[in-house]
């Protein structure tokens, strides 16, 4: 997979992407990133790439001339088809959904806006769709194209060491994920769930599952009304929520 990144910091964009699961994809040729800066594609002597808004107003819009350049010249560096996304506060929002959809194209091509956004023009003319990370402001567009670009990354096959850890993950199958133990030379298996250490294979799986659906209840449970539970989840989160709500002591 290739992503391209339309950004004033390039640099910020090639040295997060080198790190981690996503640089080690990189290193496997699973995945390539790529920042490409408008302002090389401005054509005054100023190298300007924003300009006041008409109407007035505080700040400053990037122009819409060394964007298209810009893009039009990241377009042509590989014949695969790209999809325009830029990233943006009023965009759909970013899920793990999302994820798995953008991670089975060959080819991104992010936008990453400063000042005010992007010509509204621009937009309108090149850009697929708009996405956002969440709802606040940022001071431009890289942090969540560096959450896209990691979120994308790990998906691509053979980028995690170990092929079920995505599908383990927290919102893969819509649900958080369950708590995690490792081994403490110091803590020992003090505070461990005794059935971690019985090596029943079928309880821990089921009481992962259990813990999943309970935090999810606890945590999100905007989550959990858009799952639908078959018969043997719904009895595992119902004991859950008896055991939560006998209090401290009885509780999984």
């Amino acid at each position: 997979m290739r992503i391209d990144v339309v950004t004033l910091f390039p640099d910020f964009i090639r040295d997060s992407a080198a790190l981690g699961v996503v640089g080690r994809a990189q290193e496997r040729g699973l995945l390539s990133v790529h920042g490409w800066n408008p302002r090389d594609y401005a054509t005054d002597n100023y190298r300007r790439v924003d300009d006041r808004p008409f109407g007035g107003g505080p700040g400053m819009v990037m122009l819409a001339e060394p964007l298209s350049a810009c893009l039009a010249a990241a377009r042509a560096a590989d014949p695969a088809p790209a999809r325009v996304i830029y990233l943006s506060p009023q965009g759909e929002r970013l899920t793990q959904a999302k994820v798995r959809e953008l991670a089975a194209r060959p080819r991104l091509i992010l936008l990453c806006g400063r000042y005010e956004g992007l010509d509204e023009r621009f937009i309108a003319r090149e850009v697929d769709e708009e996405l956002s990370i969440g709802d606040y402001v940022l001071s431009g567009g890289e942090l969540a194209a560096a959450v896209v670009i990691d979120a994308v990354g790990r998906l691509q096959e053979g980028a995690l060491n170990h092929a079920d850890s995505a599908v383990q993950d927290s919102f893969e199958d819509g649900l958080l994920d369950c708590p995690h133990f490792t081994r403490s030379d110091l803590a020992g298996t003090e505070g461990v769930p005794p059935v971690l250490l019985s090596g029943d294979h079928a309880a821990i799986a089921r009481w992962r599952r259990q813990q999943s659906l309970g935090r999810t209840w606890l945590r999100r449970p905007d989550l959990l009304a858009r799952v639908t539970l078959g018969k043997a989840d719904r009895a595992l989160l119902e004991a859950f929520i008896a055991q939560w709500r006998a209090g401290p002591g009885a509780g999984p």
